[in-house]
């Protein structure tokens, strides 16, 4: 009986934890992006799909290369890494009313905003 009421004193204090505070909002982030970092991986390796030879980014890479820094140009590595990247940089970033980037120059991340349309 004591087991039960420990379990359930751990329960309610978790979810207290999880729900009432910002405590637990980090590592909940963190678990999120890596469930869904995995999730893209396994949607990239699943099923039968025919592998279309982007070479569009590619040739972004070269004609922007020479502009960025090598602390721009893992950011666009990062950017360029799968569709779902794109589209999440798309959204986040070439709207009208975008935050700035943390790693990107205002000029280089409008040549990737129109680049990328």
């Amino acid at each position: 009986m004591r087991g039960w009421i420990i379990l359930g004193l751990g329960a309610g204090m978790l979810y207290y934890l999880a729900t009432e505070t910002n405590t637990l909002d980090d590592p909940i982030a963190q678990t999120n992006a890596f469930l869904q970092q995995i999730e893209r991986k396994l949607d990239a390796t699943r099923g039968t799909k025919i592998i279309r030879v982007d070479n569009k980014t590619s040739q972004l890479k070269k004609e922007i290369s020479q502009r960025m820094s090598t602390g721009e140009l893992g950011a666009l590595d990062d950017i360029l890494e799968s569709e779902y990247s794109v589209q999440s940089f798309q959204d986040n970033y070439c709207s009208g009313s975008a935050p700035r980037h943390e790693s990107l120059s205002r000029d280089n991340l409008q040549y990737i905003c129109d680049k990328i349309r």
